[in-house]
């Protein structure tokens, strides 16, 4: 999990998906009862990351503004971001333009993506989340770090001669650990790079008790019978290396 920025050789996001839409950020109208309900829903979610903006559905220009930043450096135009906002038939247009995803991963698993997003709305159920199928980053959490790490997604599927294929390994057991480090350590790269030590502190603070997600969920999947106890130790190994690795940090430790 050390910082190493994704060689980005290539962008294969066709630019049919550029402009499809009337703007590349759009954030979602005020509905408070709605974002009521997903704040509630979301307390998991601020339990294991230990951060009250985790799905709290109230970005801030902030974060908005790091994330578009992180986009524009890396020319990443084509890549939608959806802040808060639930718009399923854009998420289907864009579907059918994403040429990059060859057809039969598009009208397969990437119809059921775009299906899962239309029937659970992120704006209730949360998760924050980059669609390959679709080119979009959905967003409901005010964390930057965690917006990065949706972008660094989008970064990584771009550089992808077959992501259709690249996105259907995520499904296999334990890959996810291979495709979340990546973004991980994009993001620790990305930020040591613009010296924005605060965003990387928190990046150690909150990408990597959710990576433990990931790496307990592989480990419950190797050995069933200690599932839950290997889920919520890797989470609180995530905390404990997290907050380790941000104390060695010598960018982080001569801003004390």
């Amino acid at each position: 999990m050390t910082p190493r920025a994704i060689p980005m050789s290539q962008n294969n996001l066709p630019r049919e998906l550029n402009g499809c839409d009337e703007c590349q950020m759009e954030r979602g109208q005020p509905r408070p009862i709605i974002d009521a309900v997903g704040w509630v829903v979301g307390i998991p979610s601020k339990l294991i990351l230990w951060d009250r903006r985790a799905e709290n559905h109230r970005i801030s220009m902030e974060t908005e503004a790091i994330l578009a930043e992180y986009l524009a450096s890396n020319e990443l135009d084509q890549v939608k971001v959806r802040l808060n906002q639930y718009r399923p038939m854009d998420d289907w247009r864009r579907l059918r333009r994403n040429t990059a995803v060859a057809w039969p991963w598009r009208y397969t698993l990437g119809t059921l993506s775009v299906l899962g997003e239309t029937i659970f709305p992120g704006r209730i159920v949360g998760g924050d989340h980059y669609n390959p199928y679709t080119g979009t980053i959905h967003i409901y959490s005010d964390i930057p770090a965690v917006a990065l790490h949706e972008g660094a997604h989008a970064k990584d599927f771009a550089r992808r001669d077959y992501p259709g294929t690249y996105a259907a390994i995520y499904l296999l057991p334990c890959a996810p650990l291979w495709h979340e480090s990546i973004a991980t350590r994009e993001v620790l790269a990305y930020t040591d790079d613009l010296g924005d030590t605060r965003t990387k502190r928190e990046a150690y603070h909150v990408l990597f008790p959710a990576y433990g997600t990931y790496s307990g969920s592989a480990a419950g999947y190797l050995l069933p019978v200690a599932a839950t106890p290997l889920y919520y130790g890797s989470i609180l190994a995530g905390h404990a290396a997290g907050r380790w690795q941000a104390h060695r940090d010598p960018s982080l430790t001569e801003h004390y």
